[in-house]
């Protein structure tokens, strides 16, 4: 997915998808950034995602804003050079999903 800042039923679409057969979703907060919280079964856990997820961001050059407490881990997803939502932050979330089913 490209750079490209994604609005309207575009952004729903992807959302939609983004959320399909997930128990917590993502979802646009106030500040227009993409959101989710994680729960873990403790903080090697968590930071276990985050280490996965961390490898995922260099690779791509997209990297998120989180927060770590314990065993959450709170998600914010933005493309500043687009100023919103991109494809970058859909792939991640997506990345983000798996690695916290595995």
């Amino acid at each position: 997915m490209g750079s490209q800042q994604l609005v309207g039923a575009d952004l729903d679409d992807k959302l939609e998808k983004l959320n399909s057969g997930s128990g917590d979703v993502w979802q646009l907060n106030e500040g227009g950034k993409l959101e989710k919280e994680f729960k873990f079964d403790d903080f090697n856990a968590a930071w276990g995602f985050m280490s996965r997820v961390a490898l995922f961001a260099e690779r791509n050059d997209h990297h998120p804003e989180w927060f770590n407490v314990y065993n959450a881990v709170r998600v914010e997803l933005t493309s500043h050079d687009v100023g919103g939502i991109s494809g970058k932050d859909i792939d991640m979330a997506l990345f983000m999903n798996e690695c916290s089913n595995a």
